[in-house]
Protein backbone atom coordinates (compact mmCIF):
# COMPACT_ATOMS: atom_id res chain seq x y z
CA UNK A 1 0.00 0.00 0.00
CA UNK A 2 1.27 3.32 -0.88
CA UNK A 3 1.99 6.13 1.81
CA UNK A 4 -0.05 9.01 1.52
CA UNK A 5 1.06 12.32 0.73
CA UNK A 6 1.29 14.96 3.14
CA UNK A 7 -1.58 16.65 1.35
CA UNK A 8 -3.46 13.28 1.09
CA UNK A 9 -2.74 12.92 4.90
CA UNK A 10 -3.71 16.24 6.11
CA UNK A 11 -7.41 15.84 3.58
CA UNK A 12 -7.94 12.70 5.77
CA UNK A 13 -7.27 14.33 8.81
CA UNK A 14 -9.43 17.16 7.87
CA UNK A 15 -12.23 14.49 6.85
CA UNK A 16 -12.27 12.52 10.12
CA UNK A 17 -12.23 15.49 12.00
CA UNK A 18 -15.11 16.74 10.46
CA UNK A 19 -17.29 13.73 10.22
CA UNK A 20 -16.37 13.69 14.18
CA UNK A 21 -17.75 16.54 14.70
CA UNK A 22 -20.29 16.12 12.55
CA UNK A 23 -21.49 13.04 14.78
CA UNK A 24 -20.84 15.41 18.11
CA UNK A 25 -21.98 18.18 17.25
CA UNK A 26 -25.69 16.74 16.26
CA UNK A 27 -25.29 14.29 19.12
CA UNK A 28 -24.94 16.77 21.98
CA UNK A 29 -24.75 20.31 20.68
CA UNK A 30 -22.97 22.63 19.38
CA UNK A 31 -22.41 24.40 22.66
CA UNK A 32 -21.52 21.47 24.53
CA UNK A 33 -18.80 19.99 22.24
CA UNK A 34 -15.57 21.30 22.68
CA UNK A 35 -12.56 21.02 20.28
CA UNK A 36 -10.49 18.70 22.75
CA UNK A 37 -13.90 16.35 22.80
CA UNK A 38 -13.44 16.55 18.89
CA UNK A 39 -9.77 15.90 18.43
CA UNK A 40 -9.89 12.63 21.45
CA UNK A 41 -13.08 10.97 19.82
CA UNK A 42 -11.37 11.41 16.13
CA UNK A 43 -8.28 10.12 17.64
CA UNK A 44 -5.78 13.45 17.23
CA UNK A 45 -4.13 16.40 18.96
CA UNK A 46 -6.31 19.48 19.84
CA UNK A 47 -2.92 21.02 17.40
CA UNK A 48 -4.50 18.64 14.57
CA UNK A 49 -7.96 20.47 14.82
CA UNK A 50 -6.28 24.00 15.29
CA UNK A 51 -3.99 23.01 11.81
CA UNK A 52 -7.09 22.53 10.00
CA UNK A 53 -9.96 25.05 11.57
CA UNK A 54 -8.78 27.89 12.97
CA UNK A 55 -11.71 28.03 15.80
CA UNK A 56 -14.93 25.96 16.62
CA UNK A 57 -16.71 28.25 14.38
CA UNK A 58 -14.85 27.04 11.10
CA UNK A 59 -15.17 23.43 12.23
CA UNK A 60 -19.22 23.88 12.40
CA UNK A 61 -19.56 25.81 9.00
CA UNK A 62 -17.55 22.63 7.46
CA UNK A 63 -20.15 20.38 9.27
CA UNK A 64 -22.79 22.08 8.17
CA UNK A 65 -21.29 23.01 4.72
CA UNK A 66 -21.37 18.87 4.86
CA UNK A 67 -24.96 18.04 5.51
CA UNK A 68 -26.27 21.01 3.40
CA UNK A 69 -24.39 19.84 0.37
CA UNK A 70 -26.10 16.03 1.05
CA UNK A 71 -29.67 17.75 1.57
CA UNK A 72 -29.49 19.70 -1.54
CA UNK A 73 -28.27 16.88 -3.33
CA UNK A 74 -31.11 14.70 -2.03
CA UNK A 75 -33.38 17.61 -3.06
CA UNK A 76 -32.22 18.20 -6.41
CA UNK A 77 -31.92 14.05 -7.25
CA UNK A 78 -35.67 13.45 -5.93
CA UNK A 79 -36.93 16.22 -7.66
CA UNK A 80 -35.64 16.22 -10.56
CA UNK A 81 -35.33 12.07 -10.82
CA UNK A 82 -38.92 11.85 -11.33
CA UNK A 83 -40.92 13.42 -15.19
CA UNK A 84 -44.01 15.16 -14.56
CA UNK A 85 -44.62 17.98 -12.61
CA UNK A 86 -46.38 16.00 -9.66
CA UNK A 87 -44.01 13.25 -9.65
CA UNK A 88 -41.77 16.05 -9.09
CA UNK A 89 -43.95 17.86 -6.34
CA UNK A 90 -44.57 14.46 -4.57
CA UNK A 91 -40.65 13.83 -4.13
CA UNK A 92 -40.46 17.12 -2.77
CA UNK A 93 -43.12 16.46 -0.19
CA UNK A 94 -41.47 13.34 0.73
CA UNK A 95 -37.98 14.90 0.94
CA UNK A 96 -40.20 17.71 3.11
CA UNK A 97 -41.11 14.88 5.58
CA UNK A 98 -38.37 13.14 6.01
CA UNK A 99 -35.77 15.64 6.22
CA UNK A 100 -37.08 19.26 7.97
CA UNK A 101 -36.81 19.08 11.34
CA UNK A 102 -34.18 16.93 11.84
CA UNK A 103 -30.98 17.22 14.36
CA UNK A 104 -29.32 19.32 11.63
CA UNK A 105 -31.87 21.65 11.71
CA UNK A 106 -31.23 22.29 15.43
CA UNK A 107 -27.55 22.42 14.80
CA UNK A 108 -27.78 25.44 12.01
CA UNK A 109 -29.90 27.38 14.98
CA UNK A 110 -27.87 27.28 17.97
CA UNK A 111 -24.44 27.71 15.83
CA UNK A 112 -26.20 30.45 14.49
CA UNK A 113 -27.40 32.00 17.10
CA UNK A 114 -23.88 31.76 19.37
CA UNK A 115 -21.95 32.68 17.09
CA UNK A 116 -24.22 35.73 15.93
CA UNK A 117 -21.93 38.20 17.38
CA UNK A 118 -18.92 37.20 15.02
CA UNK A 119 -19.14 39.32 12.45
CA UNK A 120 -16.75 36.90 10.13
CA UNK A 121 -18.99 33.79 10.67
CA UNK A 122 -21.82 35.95 10.13
CA UNK A 123 -20.40 36.82 6.67
CA UNK A 124 -19.27 33.44 6.02
CA UNK A 125 -23.10 31.90 7.23
CA UNK A 126 -24.83 34.16 4.78
CA UNK A 127 -22.64 33.37 2.16
CA UNK A 128 -23.46 29.93 2.31
CA UNK A 129 -27.07 30.74 2.69
CA UNK A 130 -26.73 33.25 -0.54
CA UNK A 131 -26.05 29.77 -2.09
CA UNK A 132 -28.18 27.66 -1.03
CA UNK A 133 -31.33 30.61 -1.89
CA UNK A 134 -29.65 30.81 -5.41
CA UNK A 135 -29.46 26.80 -6.13
CA UNK A 136 -33.09 26.82 -4.47
CA UNK A 137 -34.22 29.81 -7.04
CA UNK A 138 -32.39 27.66 -10.45
CA UNK A 139 -34.40 24.75 -9.16
CA UNK A 140 -37.79 26.86 -9.33
CA UNK A 141 -36.99 28.23 -12.89
CA UNK A 142 -35.75 25.15 -13.98
CA UNK A 143 -39.47 23.50 -12.83
CA UNK A 144 -41.12 26.53 -14.10
CA UNK A 145 -39.51 26.47 -17.67
CA UNK A 146 -40.50 22.87 -17.81
CA UNK A 147 -43.90 23.64 -16.83
CA UNK A 148 -44.16 25.93 -19.52
CA UNK A 149 -45.32 28.70 -16.41
CA UNK A 150 -44.01 31.84 -15.40
CA UNK A 151 -43.48 31.52 -11.47
CA UNK A 152 -46.33 33.67 -8.86
CA UNK A 153 -42.83 35.58 -7.87
CA UNK A 154 -39.30 36.00 -9.08
CA UNK A 155 -37.61 33.00 -8.28
CA UNK A 156 -35.30 34.00 -6.31
CA UNK A 157 -37.98 35.69 -3.48
CA UNK A 158 -39.53 32.47 -4.26
CA UNK A 159 -36.65 30.74 -3.14
CA UNK A 160 -35.88 32.93 0.43
CA UNK A 161 -39.68 31.89 1.17
CA UNK A 162 -39.41 28.80 0.59
CA UNK A 163 -36.13 28.41 2.58
CA UNK A 164 -37.57 30.81 5.52
CA UNK A 165 -40.07 28.43 5.55
CA UNK A 166 -38.67 25.28 6.01
CA UNK A 167 -36.78 26.36 8.89
CA UNK A 168 -39.68 27.62 10.52
CA UNK A 169 -41.43 24.26 10.02
CA UNK A 170 -38.21 22.85 10.75
CA UNK A 171 -37.82 24.25 14.35
CA UNK A 172 -41.60 23.25 14.86
CA UNK A 173 -40.96 20.07 14.06
CA UNK A 174 -38.03 19.82 16.68
CA UNK A 175 -40.62 20.65 19.44
CA UNK A 176 -42.96 18.60 17.84
CA UNK A 177 -42.02 16.11 15.08
CA UNK A 178 -45.93 15.43 14.23
CA UNK A 179 -46.25 19.09 12.45
CA UNK A 180 -46.71 18.48 8.90
CA UNK A 181 -44.58 19.80 5.68
CA UNK A 182 -47.27 19.81 3.22
CA UNK A 183 -47.41 23.91 3.59
CA UNK A 184 -44.43 23.81 2.11
CA UNK A 185 -45.31 22.07 -1.02
CA UNK A 186 -48.90 23.65 -1.51
CA UNK A 187 -45.85 27.13 -1.36
CA UNK A 188 -44.39 25.80 -3.88
CA UNK A 189 -47.42 24.84 -5.69
CA UNK A 190 -48.47 28.38 -5.63
CA UNK A 191 -45.43 29.51 -6.61
CA UNK A 192 -45.64 27.34 -9.76
CA UNK A 193 -49.19 28.54 -10.63
CA UNK A 194 -50.18 25.22 -9.84
CA UNK A 195 -53.63 23.90 -9.24
CA UNK A 196 -54.34 21.80 -6.31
Amino acid sequence: MARLSRVESQERTREQLVATARELFLRDGYGVTSLSDVAETAGYSKGAVYSNFRSKGHLCLAVLDDIRAEQLALLTESVMRDPGAEDRLAAFASWSEANIGETWTVLEVEFLTGVRHDEELRREITARVTAIRAALALLIEALAQELGTAPAMPPEQAAMTLLSLGIGLGLQRVADPSVPTAVLTDTLRLVLRLDR
